[in-house]
């Protein structure tokens, strides 16, 4: 398990990550003006979770990241759940992810020319937890302590539901990393090795939304055993390829890069729309895999189509 990465990137070029799913959700028409956000469905409506996963696998992910993003015992319980409650739909987010993979993977179709696809328990930041948008900010105002004791059972019980991969994603301080390296040495025992992936947001090409450097993150969590790929995913991305030139400069360790797809928000029109003049998706992966990124996918507003044409633009 250890390599299950470099397995695959040993096999091809490239591990294609899903895209969005919760702004994927919205734009079929579910409603996640809620704390919970995406994680209501695994209880309120997991088909429709599926199918997002499943468009995401016919387009031609070979990962898929989970539901669990904003799925937490504390959110959880704070909405009515017991605990119990609580483990079973977070351990749920998994599940669903692998009973989607197995599904696919059973139409010998979609056998032909590629690896069978991954499963990545979301680990989203403590920011959304909150819903207040300090996942943008990483201004948290607890230790690294208190962020140690936020994410123990969440991760223990993603980890017991046996997904191939962990994402500890949109992080956006460098407390939060630390917090989940020092959960991960603890769990190395029940870990079994699982490769787990760190990726933060960024708010430049040089800087974690906290402001510290991304450097010094990368630097940090590049002798860590636990940490299987480096990267940034939830960011602008204009900032991506620089991201890459310096998360480069101090790790060989394989980079992860999933941004949202840069469009802006429209007050008129109460829509997004891409900036003038902006390259596609696949473009822009183009030029990332030329400055060294290896795991590629998208984050909020990129859709199955977008992953679509970013394998074409990649097999190019």
């Amino acid at each position: 398990m250890a390599d299950l990465i470099g397995k695959y990137l040993e096999q091809q070029k490239y591990l294609i990550i899903d895209g969005a799913l919760g702004t994927e959700l919205e734009r079929r028409g579910c409603n996640l003006d809620d704390p919970l956000w995406s994680a209501r469905l695994l209880a309120d409506n997991p088909d429709m979770i599926a199918a997002v996963h499943m468009d995401y696998l016919h387009a031609g992910a070979d990962c898929l990241i989970t539901a669990s993003y904003q799925a937490t015992f504390q959110g959880l319980e704070r909405y009515g759940y017991s605990p119990e409650q609580a483990r079973k739909l977070i351990r749920s987010a998994v599940l669903l992810a692998k009973t989607v993979v197995d599904r696919f993977w059973a139409d010998p179709i979609n056998r032909v020319n590629r690896m069978k696809p991954l499963v990545a328990a979301s680990v989203g930041p403590y920011g959304a937890f909150l819903a207040d948008r300090s996942e943008y900010t990483g201004l948290y105002g607890i230790s690294e302590d208190e962020l140690v004791d936020f994410h123990k059972e969440r991760l223990k019980t993603l980890i017991s539901a046996g997904p191939d991969l962990l994402a500890c994603e949109t992080l956006p301080c460098f407390a939060e990393a630390r917090a989940l390296v020092r959960l991960l040495d603890d769990l190395a025992v029940d870990l079994d090795m699982i490769p787990v992936w760190f990726s933060f947001s960024a708010r430049d090409g040089q800087h974690i939304n906290s402001g510290e450097a991304v450097r010094d993150c990368a630097q940090w969590l590049d002798d860590k055993p636990c940490v299987a790929a480096i990267g940034i995913n939830c960011t602008d991305p204009v900032h991506v390829s620089a991201i890459i030139g310096e998360i480069r400069s101090v790790t060989d360790k394989p980079v992860v890069v999933y941004p949202n797809k840069g469009e802006v928000y429209n007050n008129l029109t109460k829509s997004w729309a891409p900036k003038p003049g902006m390259p596609s998706f696949g473009e822009m992966a183009i030029q990332w895999v030329k400055c060294g990124a290896r795991l590629i996918g998208g984050c909020c507003h990129t859709t199955p189509d977008d992953i679509r044409q970013l394998v074409l633009d990649l097999k190019h």
